[in-house]
């Protein structure tokens, strides 16, 4: 029998009142704040992403999707949501619109890593980017998005962290001070962090091992290395949360896992998860659509993983509502009345209310029994007397009440109760 690959999973009928629960109150978020969508193919020139995430890095290096195609081109599927943003931004000749350009996105993502609780070689994503503004108020204003999405949901127990990790004029020489620091520690550096301090030696500070890990508490910190032009960037961003009171805190040890990033970083975790739990995370990109051969432009954005929220909002114990269901299970008593029965269920839809038919092999009691097993509240009943009278017996699945009504106003009477929302 075949199954879903490893580190992929199906998401059943009884998930997607999380999935569409987010994905409507994301899609809130963004309109309050003037993103407009967009959609970008499942797969890229396999240079968008190595140019744009870094040759160094562990996505590029060992987690891509990566093949080439009938035509001879090597192409990927996507790691991630920005790049491809970027590219279609560049393409699109989006730099003549208005500045900035607010963006956001739904988009599966595959990477080919260690399945584990919450994390997935394809999991899907929601993401924003806002292009073209480095004024650190739009800094805060996409982390404002971030937080208000979070909350909005319904999540608790969260914290909102904040980092800045320079930029290409000052972060070299931090990059250096990070180097001699963990050459001090190599002999009890894990084999990753081993490479990491030759190649990407800000990931050091994000490693997870814990003899790594607690290296990073004395490691030198990238707020404390700015540049003056950083710096105020760095300061203003505060100044600006803490006027919107944004209940932030600054964690030092905070990186991205991709090359692209400058100052601002910043990542939305649970109290008691830690970074391996992280549900929200992006910042600032300044140098990305240079790097993908357009004119300079500053960009910032974030995404955050469906499956993680979805896992957040059940740990919390989240409401979540219900997808709407059919409100009417047609039923019928005798063969001859399947045909008006169907009729029935496609004049209700057509109005444009819930209602499904009965399975007809059934008998009337067989056809109650599967209108409570879908939790189905009224059942419309329809045999030769209802025919020949023009009505139909409609009944209460929970009282077990039920009477007759003309066909055609009980069909007037259903459509506008749909219509206004009962």
């Amino acid at each position: 029998m075949f199954q879903a690959p490893r580190g992929t999973a199906d998401h059943l009928p009884e998930e997607q009142k999380y999935w569409r629960y987010i994905e409507s109150k994301a899609m809130e978020v963004a309109a309050r704040f003037g993103f407009g969508r967009i959609d970008t193919p499942a797969f890229e020139d396999s240079n968008l992403f190595i140019r744009s995430v870094g040759e160094g890095t562990d996505i590029v290096e060992k987690e891509m999707y990566t093949f080439e195609d009938r035509g001879g081109d090597s192409v990927t599927l996507r790691p991630e949501g920005t790049a491809p943003v970027c590219r279609a931004y560049l393409e699109h000749g989006m730099h003549n619109l208005p500045q900035p350009v607010r963006m956001y996105y739904f988009c599966p993502v595959f990477r080919y890593e260690r399945p584990q609780a919450g994390r997935f070689r394809q999991h899907h994503q929601f993401g924003v980017e806002v292009l073209g503004d480095a004024d650190p108020s739009v800094d805060a204003e996409v982390i404002e998005v971030a937080w208000d999405l979070m909350t909005s949901l319904g999540l608790k127990n969260i914290n909102l962290l904040i980092n800045s990790v320079g930029d290409p004029q000052c972060r070299p020489a931090y990059v250096e001070k990070l180097r001699d620091y963990y050459s001090g520690h190599r002999a009890i550096l894990c084999p990753d962090c081993t490479t990491r301090l030759e190649r990407n030696p800000l990931r050091l500070l994000d490693c997870k091992v814990e003899t790594c890990h607690a290296l990073g508490n004395d490691a030198p910190r990238s707020a404390d290395n700015l540049c003056e032009e950083c710096n105020n960037h760095w300061d203003k961003l505060r100044q600006y949360l803490d006027s919107m009171e944004l209940p932030y805190q600054i964690d030092h040890r905070m990186v991205r896992g991709l090359d692209y990033y400058t100052r601002t970083v910043f990542e939305v975790q649970p109290v008691d998860g830690g970074g391996q739990s992280t549900i929200c995370g992006g910042g600032r990109y300044d140098g990305l659509i240079t790097e993908l051969g357009g004119r300079e432009t500053p960009g910032i954005g974030f995404a955050t993983g469906i499956e993680r929220l979805t896992l957040n909002l059940k740990s919390g114990e989240v409401p979540v509502p219900d997808e709407p269901s059919p409100r009417y299970l047609v039923a019928n008593v005798g063969d001859n009345a399947r045909i008006a029965a169907l009729e029935l269920s496609v004049r209700l839809r057509r109005a444009g209310v819930g209602a499904i038919l009965s399975s007809g092999a059934r008998g009337l009691r067989g056809q109650m029994r599967q209108a409570n097993a879908l939790n189905i509240p009224y059942a419309l009943i329809l045999g030769d007397d209802e025919i020949e009278k023009g009505e139909v017996v409609v009944r209460d699945m929970e009282s077990s009440v039920q009477e007759s009504k003309p066909l055609e106003k009980f069909i007037e009477e259903a459509s506008k109760s749909h219509a206004k929302g009962d």
